[in-house]
């Protein structure tokens, strides 16, 4: 039989995972009420998400005109042993246009993880807005009864218990 790692070898997973994620699946919905996906590349700055998107795109006002959004990272299916138990994390955020001016650190890692010349270019667009995003409450899932509630630091990390006597 084989051991179960420790919460704190699945925290440090985590915590990995969160670090090395560099796009993630935004949920909002649209101007009918209903669902909508997208994604955008974000960085993570003091406890937040930011994204850098258009105007001109759908999601841009539906993130705008919503209160809350749900995010989701997800592990590549290639680097997935078992596709029916993806590593992935979602986090509902609260979500407010921050504009540009500013906001170099954030830029900075921007250019850092996605390259500075496509953010010195997108930069240039009239029409590109910066979104904080702020977690309000995180679900790790990492296998089959293997789910974790989190914050974004991995601060908070307790183990979903199901009773399915209930």
């Amino acid at each position: 039989m084989q051991k179960q790692p420790s919460i704190e070898t699945i925290k440090q997973k985590y915590i990995e995972f969160v670090n090395e994620s560099k796009t993630f699946s935004i949920s909002t919905l649209d101007q009918n009420g209903n669902p909508f996906i997208s994604y955008a590349p974000f960085v993570k700055h003091e406890g937040k998400l930011y994204i850098f998107i258009s105007g001109i795109t759908e999601h841009y006002k539906f993130i705008e005109e919503n209160e809350l959004i749900h995010i989701m990272m997800i592990a590549d299916d290639s680097k997935s042993p078992n596709l029916f138990a993806r590593e992935r994390v979602r986090f509902q955020c609260t979500s407010e246009n921050i504009g540009n001016d500013h906001k170099e650190e954030i830029f900075s890692k921007f250019e850092e993880i996605h390259g500075a010349s496509m953010i010195k270019l997108l930069r240039g667009l009239a029409d590109m807005s910066l979104f904080e995003l702020t977690p309000i409450h995180g679900r790790y899932v990492v296998g089959f009864g293997s789910a974790y509630d989190v914050d974004l630091s991995g601060n908070k990390f307790e183990h979903v218990i199901v009773d399915k006597n209930k």
